[in-house]
């Protein structure tokens, strides 16, 4: 028996299929507890039993649905909706589409091809927990970033003193201190009444203990500085608006702290956490992120190349007659390939292999993302190895030929 989902907002289209494609039974069900229940009367009806569950193909891998019906050893497969339109053209060629129909598809996915998809890996709720938090922590930061963008390119129009008082520091306008001093003063009228002992006092709201005088004075100096000025009345109403912008950043920036606080509360309660963070470049947030994508289910990759894989690291080859393209993939997991160039990049300063490995690469006429990605899918094969031996990084061992060169010219 198999059974396909067409999963929608409200309610559910079950099909189920035997071996040779007969369709036994169809159903619609709505999405909460008595369509569960419905769902789970209908399999039992057709053969289901703990020791033996119906596999289920559906169109997504998060939601009460599939959280009910990964309880058990049932194998919960998510079929990419891409993947199933393929599949649906070869059961009709008139291009019709309804969500009966799209379930019975599915079910018929696992019948001829089960082989061929992945199951739901088996991660533990800790891993789950993880993958949820280091998500949102990741979409906070990048939210924060657009908002700094935003802010910026507002700041060009008509405050450019707030630019130069912030936008070469570490983290710029998203700083406690910028936002606390331009929602004070969010035009460069209000900015240059603005006295030493204000400044201070904006500054000391925002967190900081040093050199307070000092920058209070640095700022009052930028912002009576001479700047072209928009007329009045539009200054005011951009001022509006950069005070709206800095109440959204504001929240954000308190989200993403947070967020990543319990991204490191969970990471740190995780088995695999010392593994991880013993490799260079690799700190808690970043280490979360990529416990996040891969999970703890050790066998959920078959090998290193299947998470290399995963991970777009790896190549892909494109052969036909006598032509042969070696690429980049483009489908990969994006999460993953992001925290790896960031990982990557912090390696290069904290691990003489991977500094050696990158360089090679580059004399090799690798330009600097090719190198990187070189570097990333080996390092990646290496966490593969640690984290199934549960055995820590080691630098002797991960680049060997690179540690022994100096000791060889010595």
């Amino acid at each position: 028996m198999y059974c396909g989902i067409d999963w929608a907002e409200r309610h559910h289209d079950v099909a189920l299929v035997d071996q040779a494609g007969t369709l036994l039974a169809k159903r619609r069900i709505t999405d909460d507890t008595a369509g569960y229940r419905v769902l789970l009367e209908l399999l039992a009806e057709h053969g289901d039993t703990p020791a033996d569950p119906i596999p289920i193909a559906i169109e997504t891998s998060h939601g009460l649905l599939v959280a009910a019906l990964r309880t058990g050893t049932r194998r919960t497969y998510a079929v990419n909706p891409l993947s199933a339109a393929r599949y649906r053209d070869r059961y009709g060629v008139s291009r019709k589409k309804s969500d009966p129909g799209d379930a019975l598809v599915l079910a018929n996915i696992l019948r001829t091809d089960m082989h061929a998809h992945r199951p739901l890996p088996d991660d533990s709720d800790l891993a789950r927990a993880i993958t949820v938090l280091a998500r949102a922590q990741q979409d906070a930061v990048w939210h924060r970033q657009q908002l700094v963008n935003q802010v910026r390119s507002l700041l060009k129009t008509f405050y450019p003193a707030a630019l130069d008082a912030f936008q070469g520091k570490h983290h710029g306008l998203a700083r406690p201190d910028a936002r606390t001093v331009l929602a004070a003063a969010p035009t460069p009228a209000r900015a240059a009444k603005l006295t030493v002992t204000q400044l201070q006092a904006a500054l000391r709201r925002a967190g900081r203990v040093r050199g307070i005088e000092a920058e209070a004075r640095r700022l009052r100096v930028v912002f009576r500085s001479d700047h072209a000025r928009q007329p009045q009345a539009v200054e005011d109403a951009m001022g509006h608006q950069l005070a709206a912008l800095f109440l959204q950043l504001d929240a954000v920036c308190r989200a993403a702290k947070e967020l990543a606080e319990a991204v490191e509360e969970s990471f740190r309660e995780h088995s695999d956490a010392d593994i991880l963070l013993s490799f260079p470049g690799l700190g808690v947030q970043l280490g979360a992120r990529v416990l996040a994508e891969i999970g703890d289910d050790r066998d959920r990759f078959a090998d290193a190349r299947a998470v290399k894989a995963y991970a777009g690291s790896a190549p892909i080859t494109r052969a036909s007659s006598k032509e042969k393209f070696v690429g980049r993939r483009f489908i990969k997991n994006d999460r993953l390939i992001t925290a790896g160039v960031l990982w990557d990049f912090a390696a290069l300063t904290n691990s003489p292999g991977a500094d050696a490995h990158y360089r090679r690469r580059r004399e090799a006429r690798d330009c600097h993302a090719q190198a990187q990605r070189h570097l990333f899918n080996r390092m990646i094969g290496q966490l593969y190895h640690c984290l199934q031996t549960r055995q820590l990084f080691d630098e002797q061992h991960a680049f060997t030929s690179f540690s022994a060169a100096p000791a060889v010219a010595a």
